[in-house]
């Protein structure tokens, strides 16, 4: 089963749930702005997270280059 060893039925589903919904954003390319928000305070607790626009658009430049034509 998914999840903790000895995790309830309920947990286990929970647990694939948001491994699913996780996986289908990554597909498409939809940041997860929560997990960086779980980041930032757990591992930067000094600095503030960026808004989420500022987020997005970050990540859309990191995926897509900024506008910058790519041959492949």
């Amino acid at each position: 089963m998914m999840g903790a060893p000895g995790a309830t039925l309920p947990e286990a589903g929970r647990y694939l749930a948001r491994s699913l919904g996780a996986t289908l954003r990554l597909m498409v390319g939809q940041p997860d702005y929560d997990t960086y928000l779980r980041h930032m305070g757990r591992t930067h607790p000094e600095q503030a997270p960026m808004s989420y626009e500022a987020f997005f658009r970050e990540r859309q430049e990191a995926r897509y280059g900024g506008g910058k034509g790519r041959c492949c």
